[in-house]
């Protein structure tokens, strides 16, 4: 099993925290619209002097000034109150933001335009993994197998016509007796034909059912990061399970473990894999075998298997193999 590598990078020593600067003297806030009165310099038994008023000067009268006043005050509150229902409104509400943004052709600072994705009603993605899937999932098989410490079980791809089956060798080690299970639930007894224990891959044969399923291997060089893929296996025996994920990576090298096999070129996934899984299928959304799901990393904090990170030998990789073992064999390929 793969143990992951944690970086454990070392702590920075503690930094001073910066002191708050001085307070700045707080000085008295006078409004530019009032006026502040001179100084009275009278004394205090003398009176003030009346001003010069010219003869035909008449007070204003106070009811209109109070009113001016009034009217004055109801312009202002219905402005002030509009504003800040408006600011609470504004800075509270993210859609009215982008909307008036859009009809000025402006964006806020730190937002960037973005191209146009395509209508939901447009993808077709569901509709094509279920016919991958009723395509590809009656050629994987599940492989019980006998050994001297038990039982065990693991998944299979039939890959030709002549019942041979491309399984990890991990899956078959040491097994004394193997027996398939078809997607019907047939059961085929299985002979060991050959084994590759540095790639982790093995083949076994079964006598081939009329109308056997066959699975095609893809070319896994063509494959991108980011494009989809379903692993299709017997995870803890339940038989016949489908996940789906991405590429994550590709041309990892990861190692089963001290003494056991060194994967190259392997394609990192994140749809979930479970002991069962080890011999499935991984296929592109064209129904390709482009791997077999092999391992799946280990926390090493709590030892478990990590989520959403596993690996597969590539069927380059596997053609390869299998090419050999028919040359061994003195089968055609």
């Amino acid at each position: 099993m793969l143990h992951s590598d944690t970086n454990n990078e070392s702590s920075e020593p503690d930094q001073p925290v910066p002191q708050p600067a001085s307070p700045v003297e707080s000085v008295p806030y006078q409004s530019v619209h009032q006026r502040v009165p001179p100084t009275d310099r009278r004394q205090p038994d003398q009176e003030a002097p009346q001003p010069m008023l010219p003869p035909d000067y008449r007070p204003p009268a106070r009811a209109l000034h109070t009113g001016a006043i009034i009217a004055l005050t109801a312009v202002l509150a219905l402005v002030l109150g509009t504003g800040l229902f408006a600011g609470w409104q504004f800075g509270h509400d993210n859609s009215t933001l982008v909307a008036n943004s859009s009809v000025t052709g402006q964006f806020p600072p730190g937002t960037h335009a973005q191209p146009t994705l395509p209508a939901l009603s447009e993808d077709k993605s569901e509709a094509i993994r279920e016919a991958v899937i009723a395509h590809v999932r009656p050629a994987v098989v599940q492989i019980n197998v006998t050994t001297p410490q038990g039982t065990a079980l693991g998944s299979g791809v039939i890959i030709d016509k002549r019942g041979s089956i491309v399984t990890n060798n991990h899956v078959v080690a040491r097994a004394q007796h193997i027996l398939i299970v078809m997607v019907d639930g047939t059961e085929l007894t299985a002979q060991l034909t050959g084994t590759d224990p540095v790639d982790d891959l093995a083949m076994v044969k079964i006598h081939p059912p009329a109308n056997m399923p066959v699975a095609k291997l893809g070319n896994s060089s063509e494959l991108k990061v980011g494009e989809d893929v379903l692993a299709i296996g017997n995870p803890l025996g339940i038989t016949q399970t489908v996940t789906n994920g991405i590429i994550s990576a590709l041309n990892r090298t990861v190692s089963e473990g001290l003494g056991r096999a060194s994967l190259p070129d392997a394609i990192q996934i994140d749809a979930p894999i479970n002991p069962g899984n080890s011999g499935g299928a991984l296929v592109d959304l064209q129904g390709n075998v482009i791997g077999i799901p092999t391992l799946t990393a280990l926390d090493p904090e709590f030892n478990a298997p990590a989520s959403g990170v596993a690996f597969a030998i590539p069927s380059n990789r596997i053609t390869v193999i299998v090419r050999q073992g028919y040359t061994k064999m003195g089968q055609p390929q």
